[in-house]
């Protein structure tokens, strides 16, 4: 056998003996446990895969008040390439965007991604410490989102600090 194959085997042996039951798990332990693994990785390897999308769709939904039972129930039929709407609560579309540290030294937020369509009806922008744990949350409705930077080529952690704060530093 290879040395690769002997690793696989090996490997695999490794997983098969200790399964991980995310079946079990609540909402909020299934996103530690998933925020607990990405930083550790990083941690090894100097890169987090990502998952800010994700975790902060789910974040952004609790802040607006979906339960974990009413957001798993809206996900369905959802892909990661959804156009406009990341979800939708009481007969709102939300668009979500977020933004945390890189964790090299001197390292901040000065760049928010823009929305790249209107096919919503608010956005949330959450800032993210480098444990995924939520700063600050500001929601802006289309409309003001659009008249204040439809025109903007760079949005800033400022330009957002000007929405209706759902959680401030």
């Amino acid at each position: 056998m290879s040395l690769l194959h002997d690793a696989v085997a090996s490997q695999q042996s490794r997983s098969d003996a200790l399964p991980v039951d995310t079946v079990g798990l609540s909402s909020d332990e299934l996103r530690s446990s998933l925020v607990s693994v990405v930083l550790e990785w990083e941690r090894r390897y100097g890169v987090a895969p990502s998952i800010t999308g994700a975790i902060s769709e789910y974040d952004a939904a609790r802040l607006v008040g979906h339960t974990h039972e009413s957001f798993a129930a809206d996900c369905v039929g959802r892909t990661a390439v959804t156009r406009g709407t990341d979800f939708c609560h009481n007969g709102l579309r939300y668009q979500v965007k977020a933004c945390r540290p890189s964790g090299k030294p001197g390292s901040f937020v000065t760049w928010v991604p823009k929305a790249r369509n209107y096919e919503w009806d608010r956005l949330i922008w959450l800032l993210y410490d480098r444990q995924f744990r939520v700063l600050e949350a500001w929601e802006w409705t289309v409309e003001s989102y659009r008249a204040g930077f439809d025109t903007v080529k760079r949005i800033s952690p400022s330009h957002m600090r000007a929405g209706r704060a759902l959680r401030s530093a």
